[in-house]
């Protein structure tokens, strides 16, 4: 199975990784057919978990590789981290204004975006397929690069990204689930809606990839792109998400643990 996968082309390795990024959402999301809340305390430290992981992907698997290729290549190495990481968190800034979506655990008369008269389950889905968007960019981007053949651009590098995508995955999807569940949902479409909202990822993964492997010298830009997206998610919604119902050391701990983990894979594998 190793041998199989690495024998494929970046691309293809992106587009699997990214659906089973996919998978874990949509794992998450049918946490909806076995229960019908979910404690708010365990929420808010699976979503402490999921910054965790997004803020150590962000430096470890992406913008301190960026820095490293930019040394490499002759260029400033601070620049183009600078430049993609400011420009990632403008562009999910500009999304964050036009999109319409609802956070979690706030009335449907506070849905950020353009005024629209969706539906809170679906707007509450365009909140996490809004967090999905750079993940899937991410996974995408990491593999492109290995066509690159950098020495700072590693398959197991990209695979423990991927992984630790994934895991933090679980708790978006169950996220958007049982709180539809909770308002009368029922349990199938409870568990569309939350798996739905990661399917944005393969698609983001692919453009990701090829986007990468088109514009090689870009890559360092690429990369941080990724990482401030990323980033902007994390404090702009995951981080205010998880401490809403005040379990602030709870959501902390997560995070710090996600964070610990996500550093892990990535140094053991990477």
């Amino acid at each position: 199975m190793v041998q199989w996968f690495m024998a494929l082309s970046p691309v293809q390795q992106a587009s699997l990784a990214t659906l089973f990024t996919w998978g874990m959402t949509a794992l998450g999301a049918s946490l909806v057919f076995f229960f019908k809340t979910i404690h708010r305390k365990v929420l808010d430290g699976m979503l402490g978990a999921a910054a965790g992981v997004m803020i150590a992907a962000s430096f470890w698997s992406l913008l301190a590789p960026a820095i490293e290729m930019a040394e490499n290549a002759g260029q400033t190495p601070w620049l183009p981290a600078v430049i993609g990481f400011l420009s990632g968190g403008a562009f999910l800034w500009g999304v964050d204004k036009l999109l319409p979506h609802l956070h979690l655990g706030f009335p449907t008369s506070e849905a950020e975006g353009i005024s629209t008269s969706w539906r809170r389950s679906t707007l509450l889905c365009l909140a996490v397929t809004l967090h999905n968007i750079p993940e899937g960019l991410a996974v995408g981007v990491a593999f492109g690069a290995l066509a690159a053949d950098l020495p700072s651009a590693s398959l197991a590098g990209a695979v423990a990204l991927a992984l630790g995508i994934g895991l933090q995955n679980l708790p978006e999807g169950t996220a958007v689930s049982v709180p539809l569940r909770r308002e009368g949902v029922s349990r199938g479409k409870s568990f569309w809606y939350g798996q739905l909202s990661g399917m944005v990822e393969p698609v983001a993964g692919v453009i990701g990839a090829l986007a990468v492997i088109w514009m090689q010298p870009l890559l360092p830009y690429a990369l941080s792109f990724a990482a401030g997206a990323m980033i902007y998610v994390v404090v702009e919604e995951v981080i205010p998400e998880s401490q809403l119902a005040r379990n602030t050391d709870l959501a902390t701990v997560g995070a710090m643990c996600g964070f610990a983990l996500m550093m892990t894979l990535d140094v053991a594998l990477g």
